[in-house]
């Protein structure tokens, strides 16, 4: 009934409006939205209109939960990051000429070895990534939920990289360190490039560590972004209540 009496006055309104107030009405301003547009967000049951406050907030913490939960869940198995092929951690740019002589000279087993003990190494560092999210999604405000609720499909994701990134890399820091040391990455690496330097007056010595460490905040932040991408689009991928009624909006 108070759908109907809306949507009357509605209609009433636009009856008694001069085309050039029918122009304005219809035209978007800074926002996008038009004065149509403000006024069927109001609608009962339309948009995130029908949604309190808290349940948006909970709703988005929850999503963030689930979707860096699943994320980190899976990088932290074996082979999460080496068997998967668009976040697998390889030689970095500057050691590609690197990667090439030692292969060329039948040392590929060592250069397999450096590699694969990169992504052990990542896989490894997965594991501390969920406390730091769940820290960070704790602080998110009512002004970032809505923001997120109506921002584009990698919004939450993009939410957690601005306010993780910093504290994410100073923590990753000392574990990719360590679990490079206990993978054997840095004999490994130190085995390529001592190897490599027998062979060039160029020598080659990048850090390690950062560079293990930022591909490895690149590889969870993907993969949480494609959590975000299951639950805004796939129902199936909403599994609470609270879930289905903040995303179905």
């Amino acid at each position: 009934m108070k759908k109907f009496v809306f949507l009357s006055v509605f209609f009433l309104l636009l009856f008694s409006f001069s085309n050039a107030q029918l122009k304005n009405f219809f035209k978007k301003d800074s926002s996008g939205k038009s004065g149509v547009d403000k006024i069927v967000q109001k609608l009962p049951g339309k948009g995130s209109g029908s949604l309190t406050n808290d349940e948006v907030v909970s709703g988005l913490k929850e999503a963030l939960e689930q979707g860096t939960k699943n994320g980190t869940d899976k990088l932290s198995m074996v082979d999460g990051f080496f068997k998967d092929a668009v976040i697998k951690i390889l030689m970095p740019p500057e050691a590609e000429k690197v990667e090439k002589t030692l292969r060329n000279v039948g040392l590929g087993k060592q250069v397999d070895n450096a590699i694969l003990s990169m992504n052990r190494a990542a896989e490894d560092a997965a594991k501390s990534a969920a406390p730091i999210f769940i820290d960070a999604i704790k602080q998110m405000s009512i002004q970032d939920a809505f923001g997120i609720l109506k921002g584009g499909d990698f919004a939450a994701t993009n939410y957690l990289k601005d306010k993780t990134t910093a504290s994410l890399t100073e923590a990753f820091r000392p574990v990719i360190e360590s679990s490079l040391k206990k993978v054997d990455a840095t004999k490994y690496w130190n085995t390529v490039f001592t190897s490599y330097n027998k062979f060039s007056s160029e020598k080659v010595n990048p850090d390690l560590s950062a560079y293990v460490t930022e591909k490895a905040l690149a590889g969870i932040f993907y993969q949480v972004g494609q959590e975000e991408q299951k639950i805004r689009k796939d129902p199936v991928a909403r599994t609470t209540d609270l879930l289905k009624k903040v995303f179905a909006n």
